[in-house]
């Protein structure tokens, strides 16, 4: 995400006050830093995912190698203690599978569609800043006109200028006012998106913790 206004002829009229206009960077580099944060969780979610599950296919992998091992045709009690890991083994790799299941319901799946909405906000940036350029561009008009001498023509077009101004303003000052509204409200509901998601990573986390503290005493 970056946005860099574009740079044409300014009007005499300051038609965004500067305190509107630094309200309006604050918020959106505040949803830029949102984004950029969201995808770096989602890639690292997914990548620690595939670690654990790596992992345990690893330790299962292992397990089946040592019970194949001649060995264990010739010593009961090897048989027993690697028939014991790798059923061990098989069920942590069960677990972890079901663990990794979860968390990529209840938090990587949620996190792709968070960063889903930025395209869209970052679309709605730039209609605001095309926008606001266009109204620049005609109250640069208009004011040329009013410089001028007052004749007939100078007048007619001087009408003509505001009349094209005015709707050009008008969808600005919506564009802008809706942003202004959305933004900070969408920055807010963060915290209520995804406490559901890392209050469940922190119970998948905490059935692993129990699950390894269990398999120990096992």
């Amino acid at each position: 995400m970056s946005w860099i206004p574009f740079k044409i002829g300014q009007p005499k009229k300051q038609i965004v006050s500067k305190t509107v206009e630094r309200d309006f960077e604050r918020e959106y580099e505040k949803l830029q830093k949102l984004e950029d944060q969201t995808k770096k969780l989602h890639k690292d979610m997914k990548k620690s995912t595939e670690a654990d599950l790596a992992m345990s296919k690893a330790a299962v992998k292992i397990s089946a190698d040592l019970l194949s091992n001649p060995l264990c045709e010739q010593d009961q009690a090897f048989l027993e203690s690697m028939t014991a890991l790798d059923t061990a083994m098989k069920r942590m790799d069960a677990f972890n599978q079901e663990k990794v299941n979860q968390i990529q319901k209840t938090v990587i799946d949620p996190l792709k569609k968070y960063s889903g909405v930025f395209p869209s906000l970052n679309m709605a940036v730039k209609r605001r800043e095309q926008a606001l350029q266009d109204y620049k561009r005609l109250q640069s008009k208009v004011e040329k006109y009013e410089e001028k001498e007052k004749t007939g023509p100078v007048m007619v077009k001087l009408h003509q200028a505001k009349e094209e101004l005015k709707p050009v303003k008008d969808d600005f000052e919506a564009k802008n006012k809706q942003l202004l509204d959305e933004m900070p409200k969408f920055y807010q509901s963060r915290i209520d998106y995804f406490q559901p998601s890392f209050e469940a990573l922190i119970r998948a986390q905490g059935r692993g913790a129990l699950y390894g503290g269990s398999s120990a005493a096992d």
